[in-house]
């Protein structure tokens, strides 16, 4: 669960002419990734595509399906097809079936393509109307040149022209000036036109006057406009139709193309041909079953990491093993989060199932309003039933939503806050509820000492009576979340490493954390001064001494470099520790931004002797803020808690430069029967 995957290393070795069903039999286990061949011997090459009849029709088929997956974007919302009817449907009318889509696509591209051009000689045609001149007349022939210009100094055109004027024929309109004149004069009228800063105007090849020929062309365009929306609906239903059918083949045949083309990532000689690849420990034996009768050689060796900061000292560089996660189906969604900062590395510790509760639990302390929770919650249940929820990474997301709407409600109802509301007053339904919570529920006496937190009942006031509580909270919460990222390091580092490089490289920063806390802690509480001499102080300057011996040492900074960025990045943790304090922040101001609500808009609306106008006008006044603080709400928390993971807390633990575990064929989603 906390673990990435323990992969093994496949090495497959057999007989040239048996590549392809040794590829097959990789591809339908579904769990073989294969590692390129990159270590060119003499003859030793890397293979070449697998040349057929039927190859070239599955890339040809591919290429079509590819094009009206990306043109139509379809969605599957009826779960996978059976793999016999997708071979059934290319084997029968599939292929005139798809034709059809792209055909009906052709035309609406074509007629949108037509549209754009007459689009375009509207607008050219509307700047020579008020010119009123035959067309013919403003292209020119050979003995007589025509110049068309727009400018806004159409007015001042035989000013600037002066003597030229009486030498040619001009025309002048608001916005443009046409000038016909002899090839010897050209330059002459095109220097005044440049005086006017005149735009130069392409005249249309057509007949008539520019208003006749608007008339034509706007009949021409509503013409092909209304062609385009029947083709844009054909096309449409004609997605509708076979949406499933077209996901569930594109996946097929995919998975077929890998088959064909991936002896390009194998090495071959004349007579065999090797594939190294990685597989899952756990399916050693599913894949010596699948292989064992159809190759040569099959060797499965599970990988072991020992290098301990040697890597690469000998001059040969092994790959890492890929990584996959492997996560229940409740914390699998958060996996989208993990992977947005990388998939981390191979034999570190995987944060999917921590950030399943610390990322909407952390959110919803900043949000903290049940009301918004719960509209929240309705948002993601809604936006589940909705066709692209099919999608497994939209549908991940809606489930992190929907974890953030509920951990909102129950800050919510811990904070007795809902739309900005408080509700543990005599108004409100849940009043009996909160002094009976009040009189029951607090913190122990010595925890709560021991916090210095003097507000421990429920409801929790953050924003009036416990917000020296929230500031602490916050505080408290930076300080637990960062050692448990340094914990984790440790780990990491160790299972690396060897515990040495951990102390130095993690442990250092254990040491600075928790004695700086205690330290300051102490001087919070009154029982000395923030420089006196302390043994929690001391362990801080112990600390610092073993971080600068892990900088320069185990990290490679070199001794100088680990003197400077010693104390420099011991200042950069209390940076880190105080941004929890956003958490604090952020909460106050939503919760006044929601409170601004009820002071402009509810107490309006509700006040003694309101009139029509101020019930509607508060109410309006109202809603909008509500609108506003619910859009800031998703928004600005959601950023907070994530920079809150991604940079304070995972940076003390988490490399992301892992490889993604992507086995030969891929994973289905819209195919049944094939793995």
């Amino acid at each position: 669960m906390f673990d990435t995957v323990a992969m093994s290393r496949l090495t497959v070795a057999a007989p040239v002419d048996r590549m392809e069903e040794v590829i097959r039999a990789c591809t339908n286990a579904g769990c073989v990734h294969v590692e390129s061949y990159s270590n060119f011997e003499d003859g030793v090459y890397v293979g070449q595509a697998i040349a057929s009849d039927e190859a070239n029709n599955v890339s040809a088929l591919l290429a079509k399906v590819r094009a009206a997956v990306s043109a139509f974007k379809p969605v599957n919302a009826d779960g996978p097809v059976p793999l016999s009817r997708i071979k059934e449907l290319i084997a029968g009318d599939f292929p005139e079936k798809l034709q059809e889509g792209l055909d009906l696509l052709d035309q609406q591209r074509d007629a949108e393509s037509e549209l754009s051009v007459l689009d375009e000689q509207l607008k050219l045609l509307e700047r020579l109307a008020p010119l009123n001149m035959d067309l013919e007349l403003l292209t020119g022939t050979g003995r007589v040149e025509v110049f068309v210009s727009e400018t806004k100094k159409s007015s001042k055109a035989r000013g600037i022209f002066g003597p030229l004027a009486s030498k040619v024929e001009m025309a002048t309109a608001p916005g443009i000036v046409a000038v016909a004149c002899l090839p010897d004069q050209s330059a002459e009228v095109q220097m005044a036109l440049g005086e006017l800063g005149g735009k130069a105007v392409q005249i249309p090849d057509m007949n008539g006057t520019p208003s006749e020929a608007i008339k034509t062309i706007s009949s021409r365009r509503s013409e092909v406009a209304d062609s385009m929306e029947a083709a844009s609906e054909h096309a449409q239903r004609w997605a509708n139709d076979n949406a499933r059918n077209m996901l569930a083949i594109h996946e097929y045949l995919s998975k077929e193309d890998q088959v064909f083309t991936a002896p390009t990532q194998m090495a071959v000689t004349g007579q065999a041909f090797a594939l190294d690849a990685w597989v899952p420990s756990a399916k050693e034996s599913e894949i010596r079953s699948a292989l064992s009768n159809i190759a040569s050689h099959v060797e499965v060796e599970a990988f072991v990491n020992d290098h301990h900061h040697d890597d690469g000292h000998d001059g040969h560089h092994e790959p890492s093993p890929p990584v996959a996660l492997e996560n229940n189906a409740v914390s699998r969604p958060f996996e989208l989060m993990v992977d947005l900062v990388g998939r981390p590395t191979y034999g570190s510790f995987d944060p999917t199932v921590l950030m399943m509760f610390t990322f909407p639990m952390i959110y919803g302390l900043i949000l903290g309003d049940f009301g918004y929770g719960l509209i929240i919650l309705l948002l993601g249940m809604w936006l589940g039933t909705k066709p692209f929820a099919a999608d497994p990474v939209v549908n991940n997301g809606i489930t992190i939503l929907k974890w953030m709407g509920v951990w909102c409600i129950i800050w919510g109802l811990l904070f007795a806050e809902g739309f900005g509301f408080v509700w543990d007053e005599s108004w409100s339904p849940l009043d009996g509820l909160y002094v009976w919570t009040y009189d029951n529920i607090h913190f122990p006496a010595f925890v709560a000492d021991t916090l210095n937190m003097t507000h421990t009942h429920i409801p929790f006031h953050r924003a009036t009576g416990a917000l020296q509580d929230y500031v602490l909270l916050s505080v408290y919460l930076g300080v637990f979340h960062l050692m448990v990222g340094f914990i984790i390091g440790f780990i990491n580092v160790a299972k690396a490493h060897g515990l040495v490089a951990a102390f130095f490289e993690k442990g250092s920063w254990i040491i600075i954390l928790t004695g700086g806390f205690v330290h300051i802690y102490g001087f919070l509480m009154g029982d000395h001064a923030v420089f006196a001499s302390t043994t929690p102080g001391l362990a801080v300057l112990v600390g610092i001494v073993c971080l600068i011996i892990g900088l320069a040492v185990f990290e490679k900074f070199g001794w100088a470099g680990g003197l400077i960025m010693g104390p420099i990045e011991t200042f950069g943790l209390l940076a880190n520790t105080l941004s929890y304090l956003r958490v604090m922040g952020v909460g106050v101001a939503g919760v006044k931004i929601a409170e601004v609500s009820i002071v402009m808009g509810w107490d309006m609306m509700t006040a003694t002797g309101a009139g029509i106008v101020e019930i509607v006008f508060g109410a309006v006044l109202f809603l909008l803020i509500q609108a506003f603080a619910l859009a800031l709400g998703l928004l600005s928390p959601s950023i907070h808690a994530a920079r809150l993971h991604f940079v304070e807390w995972m940076g003390k633990f988490y490399d992301g430069s892992g490889r993604v575990f992507t086995p030969l064929g891929g994973r289905t989603l819209h195919t049944e029967g094939q793995s």
